[in-house]
């Protein structure tokens, strides 16, 4: 077990590395952030002079090798947007994201898990056909304009609940839905198939026969064993959300880290981009490793060797 968790934080550090050379490379391709930070009326001199104050007029294996070993470090320089530390501010606005993310997936988790269970059930009834066509909306209208369809629907024309902002639990209703419509789908198609073949085993049979009632096979001991793949797609999923919030951040102006993030990219804010990618890296792996891990839990006849 120990040498597997090695190995996948090793992987790990890999993925974030090649992360954070792509991001470098990309954010330098797109232009020149000091025409963003100066007035139309600057000079020469001032273009000079703050490139030199930046670090921009160094080479680029200077710029890479200076901005890897204070990345090492946590420090990812000062935003030039909001003049503060790029992680600082990130940090100060990950706990939206992580509310907004977790909001979402619990949606998710809370329509595909009886869905996904009840179409398995019941194949070829209503159930299963409703579930069926609920899934096929939901990989069909991606989630920005799920956003703006509840926006002018529930915020407009009903005013049952907030459009924008953050603050309290209506607020979050919204966004949490947009975010959390796509998983749906895909969740309940996964756990679907993975219940009918675990419904279709023999130590089902057996179960029947000695008697134990139904409910009690299939919410107990089917969904169990059908779990596994449905964790996977909850764990990746997850981590998703919290690196491609991004969308439903500004369609409902949430403060998060991906509006926050969007904002550096338009501005050419290079520390924050390069923060924003180094954090959601980080976050992806670790959630990717809480998930395998977890697969041992959840089914004994799992184990990391």
């Amino acid at each position: 077990m120990r040498q597997y968790i090695y190995k996948r934080l090793w992987q790990g550090a890999i993925a974030i590395v090649g992360a954070l050379f792509i991001v470098f490379i990309a954010q330098r391709l797109s232009g020149d952030p000091v025409a963003l930070l100066l007035p139309m009326d600057a000079t020469e001199e001032d273009f000079a002079a703050m490139r030199v104050e930046l670090g921009l007029d160094r080479p680029f294996v200077v710029q890479f090798g200076l901005f890897f070993s204070d990345a090492v470090r946590g420090d990812f320089g000062d935003s030039y947007l909001w003049n503060q530390p790029a992680m600082s501010l990130l940090l100060d606005r990950l706990p939206a994201t992580l509310e907004l993310a977790l909001a979402g997936l619990v949606f998710a988790i809370l329509l595909a898990v009886p869905l996904g269970v009840l179409s398995a059930a019941y194949r070829g009834g209503w159930i299963d056909n409703t579930a069926k066509l609920f899934a096929m909306l939901g990989q069909a209208m991606p989630g920005f304009w799920v956003g703006l369809l509840l926006i002018v629907v529930i915020a407009v024309k009903l005013q049952w609940l907030p459009a924008y902002g953050r603050g309290t639990l209506a607020h979050l209703i919204l966004p949490a839905i947009a975010l959390g419509w796509y998983p749906v789908a895909a969740m309940t198609r996964t756990l679907r198939s993975s219940m009918l073949d675990i419904l279709e085993s023999d130590y089902i049979r057996m179960e029947r026969a000695v008697g134990i009632p139904e409910r009690l096979i299939i919410w107990r001991y089917a969904l169990r064993n059908a779990a596994v793949p449905l964790v996977t797609m909850i764990g990746v999923y997850f981590a998703n959300m919290l690196g491609g919030a991004f969308v439903i951040e500004v369609v409902f102006a949430w403060p998060g880290v991906g509006r926050t993030v969007v904002e550096a990219v338009f501005a050419r804010d290079f520390p924050v981009v390069q923060a924003g990618v180094v954090l959601a890296s980080v976050v992806f792996v670790v959630v990717n490793l809480i998930v395998d891990l977890s697969y041992g839990f959840i089914d004994p006849r799992i184990r990391h060797d």
